[in-house]
């Protein structure tokens, strides 16, 4: 209790909670990405269970990573060297997360363009994945997310309280939102897309960072804001092409 008062009298405490749920919220954006367009490949009544064992196993196991932060930044500890960078159990566990991430990404790509492959990445009246298949390839991100996540925690607080509030929120965001963030995808073929495209960007950028290039997620993040109100914009400008032809199609020309 004590320590309960003294937290929420310390503005310091306050800021640190703060800023690390918000991080930990826009990191979730990446797992949720990944859960929706996996989970959407599922028959439709599957999909709701799968998208909660997703998430609660992200859940797990970023409390379980939390209970052994010691381990954990052990895992930032150089291995070898090769190619003048220290590889540490963290970079090889990115480069791995982000190599799957790149090869899913680019697969569902190939799956959406090529006229020969079937069933379409769009069509969601085919499941192309069974329940297991699909909790085990979210399962595997979900621990490179989760470490990625536990680090950032880390480098900005020693508080475990603050950590395990922080990532409790950032989790539950991510529960409430998982329905309409795949609905909207499914429902806006498009937008799939654009979801990969964001997918193996991350990707990429997972693969940078275990070689030692680390690139701000404020660019990143910035880059998919933009790219994701140019696909709104062309959504209305469909929207609106759209209630012109139901109306009456185009006016007559003068």
């Amino acid at each position: 209790m004590d320590y309960l008062v003294q937290l929420a009298s310390d503005p310091a405490a306050w800021a640190a909670f703060v800023t690390l749920v918000v991080m930990e919220v826009v990191l979730g954006i990446d797992n949720l990405l990944f859960i929706s367009i996996l989970t959407n490949k599922l028959p439709e009544a599957d999909r709701p269970r799968a998208r909660q064992i997703g998430i609660g196993l992200a859940l797990i196991m970023r409390l379980a990573l939390l209970g052994t932060i010691a381990w954990i930044v052990q895992l930032t500890r150089p291995l070898f060297t090769a190619f003048g960078h220290g590889f540490s159990w963290r970079d090889l566990i990115l480069i791995a997360g982000g190599l799957f991430l790149v090869w899913k990404a680019t697969s569902e790509i190939h799956h959406s363009v090529d006229p020969e492959e079937t069933p379409d990445v769009f069509d969601s009246r085919a499941a192309t994945m069974t329940f297991g298949a699909a909790i085990v390839q979210i399962l595997m991100l979900d621990i490179v997310f989760s470490i990625d996540s536990i680090l950032t925690a880390v480098g900005m607080t020693d508080d475990l309280p603050i950590m395990v509030a922080a990532v409790i929120i950032a989790v539950a965001v991510m529960l409430f939102a998982a329905n309409p963030v795949a609905d909207f995808i499914h429902k806006n073929p498009t937008v799939v897309m654009l979801a990969l495209g964001f997918l193996l960007m991350i990707g990429m950028t997972l693969i940078a960072d275990g070689f030692g290039f680390h690139v701000p997620k404020g660019y990143i993040y910035a880059a998919m804001a933009f790219s994701a109100g140019v696909e709104a914009l062309n959504m209305l400008a469909r929207n609106a092409r759209r209630k012109s032809a139901a109306g009456g199609g185009a006016p007559p020309s003068h």
